[in-house]
């Protein structure tokens, strides 16, 4: 897809405000690593990640994307008036109905005649709500639209210690499933898109490419959907490994396909920003693409995976950090379990 009408008016985020280390969840599976006989420092060393974030117990998705959401708002300049279309973009949410999005449209003080939903793509969502605002603006359906996505990785994270330590047949092989869950950060993003006639900035959104390879859709799954909220049991089963190779061989296909339909080459961004899952999978990524990983804007080792959140946060600190200036292209590139991969251009 390719736009001609369509800006990026402005970020917004909300750091979840309670740090846990590797070190710390380490800790607590003090049991479980001495009957395994495991290296402590494996989860740091492993994943690249010292810290992730959580939000305070009781913390709904919706609070979270909230925040973000106002922080986007009021960044952007755009009149609340003007956002013809809310998506909320996270894996997690309030309740299976109504759409939480029902929830951050009522707190900002949206108007009634704004499109509401809920878009559920892994980690994917926000790139995916991107595309859909972004459609609408270029068809001249809406003016501007708000994208949100609050994670909450407490849940997960409890859940996963606590089978853990209960489950007495774990081996160092079957453990392995439970990792990634313990790289799961927490946050809140949001992004406002605007039709460059309503736009105070020239940050156009280019184009992208997305690619489903659907086959795949197994090695990334979570249980039941029962809810987000703190008292809920929430596991995800993960063979990260192939993941990791399949979804960097994906996203070597959809990387040729997004140059070609952009017209850009591998030496034409400026600055990436990536779906941040660990130093692994970014190294592999990086070698695979055949780009410069000096370009990358890294933020795994302080927020950890922060799965909707994680690619539009990292653009977000970007542009604060200064990485991107008038004139130069950034390159999103965002996988999703399932697996789904999105890569969009923009030129700041």
């Amino acid at each position: 897809m390719l736009y001609e009408n369509v800006n990026i008016e402005a970020f917004g985020y909300e750091l979840a405000p309670v740090p846990i280390s590797s070190e710390e969840i380490e800790g607590r599976l003090t049991s479980v690593y001495e009957k395994l006989h495991l290296p402590y420092g494996r989860l740091e060393m492993m994943s690249g990640i010292r810290e992730r974030r959580l939000w305070e117990p009781g913390t709904m998705p919706s609070r979270a994307a909230i925040l973000a959401g106002r922080n986007a708002l009021a960044n952007s300049g755009i009149p609340a008036k003007d956002i013809g279309c809310l998506i909320m973009c996270s894996v997690c949410r309030d309740f299976l109905e109504p759409a939480t999005a029902t929830v951050v449209h009522c707190e900002l003080g949206l108007p009634q005649n704004a499109l509401v939903f809920d878009i559920s793509n892994a980690c994917l969502g926000i790139l995916t709500g991107m595309i859909t605002a972004a459609n609408m603006i270029e068809l001249g359906q809406i003016k501007a639209a708000l994208l949100v996505a609050g994670e909450n990785s407490r849940p997960l994270l409890e859940s996963t210690i606590k089978v853990m330590l209960e489950d007495k047949t774990l081996t160092r092989q079957s453990i392995k499933k439970y990792f990634s869950s313990l790289t799961i950060g927490s946050g809140s993003v949001g992004v406002v898109l605007a039709h460059k006639d309503t736009s105070s900035t020239k940050h156009k959104l280019v184009g992208g490419y997305s690619l489903a390879v659907t086959s795949h859709n197994k090695l990334c799954q979570g249980n039941a959907d029962k809810g987000m909220s703190d008292n809920m049991e929430t596991l995800m089963s993960t063979d990260a490994e192939e993941l990791m190779r399949k979804g960097v061989e994906v996203a070597a296909e959809t990387w040729k396909f997004f140059k070609k339909e952009v017209g850009w080459k591998n030496e034409t961004p400026d600055c990436f920003c990536t779906h941040q899952v660990g130093v692994a999978h970014r190294k592999l990524m990086y070698q695979t693409l055949g780009i410069d990983i000096s370009k990358d804007f890294p933020t795994l080792p302080f927020l950890g995976n922060v799965g909707s959140v994680s690619c539009p946060i990292t653009a977000a600190m970007a542009v604060e950090n200064g990485r991107l200036a008038p004139g130069q292209k950034l390159a999103m590139l965002g996988i999703g379990s399932g697996i789904n991969c999105t890569m969009l251009g923009v030129e700041w």
